[in-house]
């Protein structure tokens, strides 16, 4: 028997080279990414392709990739590696779901025409949340998206007339390093704490869009600080970066919705950078408020990251590390007893 199994045959046009050219990628660069990450030798003749040996299971994986990738080829879009490997981690780590359904737009902003869609489960069931939700927790890594598709959503939102305008808001607190004095004024003094915001902002408004929207007022970025005392009515609030809040911020925070407001909390609650000591209000409020009606709770994994794939290898790495300085301080423990 062969040690090499055939991919499946081509479908409508996708037999043809220029398809082909734009589903394996400059340099066939798509295809060394799919072999990387699946372990897998991938041969190509043409635009035909055969895989080495491996397991069933890293076959089918590949098998579904590839048919993915032929899709967004068939509809006019070049898949990047980026996209591969998004793919790739989706038919690995949930080998039940059809991943072609994730290449389909969960919504299209009416501001932008941008098409936001759930890169695995998790993403999928955080944008339903905040669908059918007043208040969403989006828990997990850095990477997995939690910032983004609310800043995706709210723009949306925005868009289509369900809220007046879009307030997003994270702790001003120092990520372990001292910054000390900074020049400017106080926009410019509280700038580097929001960078991020601003860049998920960037990517999904245009510049003279985002000019407009501030100047009215129907986009605002602030620190958290500048909630206090008000009430946001008709508005789609996010608070970002929510491990970095005191108790005293968070509840403060949550009762500042107004009627017809959406909130979204995202944190990850194993990079705080409190001052030691400080009560941390996301893990106060994630037990608190645990079965609330109207609150949903939405947790991403490792295995959910989306950016960079070394992303992924450096968080399971510190976790790994972690467990195993638990379980050892657990034997010393049991030791002393």
């Amino acid at each position: 028997m062969s040690a090499k199994k055939r991919a499946a045959p081509a479908q409508g046009h996708i037999g043809e080279l220029e398809a082909a050219v734009r589903v394996y990628g400059p340099g066939s660069r798509n295809l060394k990414v799919m072999s990387e990450l699946l372990g897998l030798k991938v041969d190509q003749r043409g635009h035909e392709l055969t895989f080495g040996r491996g397991s069933p299971e890293k076959l089918a994986a590949a098998q579904k990739t590839l048919t993915a990738m032929r899709r967004l080829a068939q509809e006019g879009t070049s898949p990047s590696e980026w996209d591969v490997e998004c793919l790739v981690n989706l038919a690995v780590n949930h080998p039940e779901e059809n991943v072609e359904e994730f290449l389909k737009p969960a919504f299209e902003s009416p501001l932008t025409g941008r098409r936001v869609s759930a890169k695995n489960p998790s993403q999928r069931e955080y944008l339903k949340a905040m669908e059918t939700h007043d208040l969403v927790f989006g828990l997990g890594p850095a990477g997995t998206g939690k910032t983004y598709l609310a800043v995706a959503m709210a723009v949306a939102a925005l868009g289509d007339g369900r809220v007046e305008r879009v307030v997003v808001t994270r702790p001003a607190v120092e990520a372990g390093e001292k910054l000390g004095f900074l020049p400017g004024d106080l926009a410019e003094k509280i700038n580097p704490y929001l960078r991020p915001l601003y860049d998920a902002l960037d990517d999904l408004l245009a510049y003279e869009k985002y000019v407009k929207l501030t100047e009215r007022r129907a986009v605002e970025v602030a620190p958290l600080a500048f909630m206090r005392g008000r009430t946001l009515s008709r508005a789609f609030v996010i608070l970002d970066e929510a491990q970095n809040c005191t108790r005293e911020q968070m509840k403060m925070f949550l009762t500042r919705l107004g009627p017809g407001s959406k909130a979204v909390v995202t944190g990850d609650l194993s990079q705080s950078d409190l001052p030691g000591g400080a009560p941390e209000g996301l893990a106060e409020a994630a037990e608190i408020l645990a079965g609330v009606d109207g609150i949903a709770f939405c947790r991403f994994r490792a295995s959910d990251v989306v950016r960079h794939r070394l992303v992924k290898n450096i968080i399971e790495a510190y976790d790994r590390a972690e467990a195993k300085k638990k379980a050892s301080l657990k034997r010393r423990q049991d030791v002393r007893q």
